[in-house]
């Protein structure tokens, strides 16, 4: 009876193992002042062999990935979020174009300028797809806070 007990607990533990997306991808968020600026960086690290795709992917190819950050009066954004990394542009087979994307490591940086000196944070919400040669996981987002001191 206990044996029979014991595979059935075994069972259910690796059905719900099989259930849960895994996600490669660790974030992390600084912003550091730069004489009237800051720069807030959300930085993707991955494992070999996983990689995020660049905001700049094109037509027909997997989801670029997406940074968005919620408006607040405090703040006025400086440009459009750069991407610093080694970027990797292919031919992929399983969506018949070229991809961009980057694989380690990308900082996503965003210029932004703190109306008066006040302190405050900005919301961020990313939105991204992650890759290896074998699959696809389904897209993902992350929202963070990051303190402008």
């Amino acid at each position: 009876m206990r044996s029979i007990i014991s595979f059935v607990i075994c069972v259910a533990f690796s059905f719900a193992s099989f259930g849960q997306i895994k996600d490669p991808v660790k974030w992390s968020t600084t912003s550091k002042k730069k004489g009237e600026v800051y720069e807030v960086t959300l930085t993707a690290s991955l494992p070999k062999p996983w990689h995020i795709y660049s905001q700049n992917t094109g037509q027909g190819g997997p989801l670029p990935t997406k940074v968005k950050f919620t408006n607040n009066p405090l703040v006025s954004f400086q440009g459009d979020v750069k991407e610093v990394g080694k970027l990797k542009v292919e031919y992929d087979k399983n969506f018949d174009t070229k991809v961009k994307y980057y694989g380690d490591k990308v900082d996503f940086v965003q210029t932004v300028k703190v109306k008066g000196k006040m302190k405050t944070n900005v919301n961020v919400t990313v939105e991204y797809m992650t890759c290896n040669d074998e699959q696809c996981l389904p897209p993902t987002k992350k929202t963070f806070n990051v303190s402008l001191l």
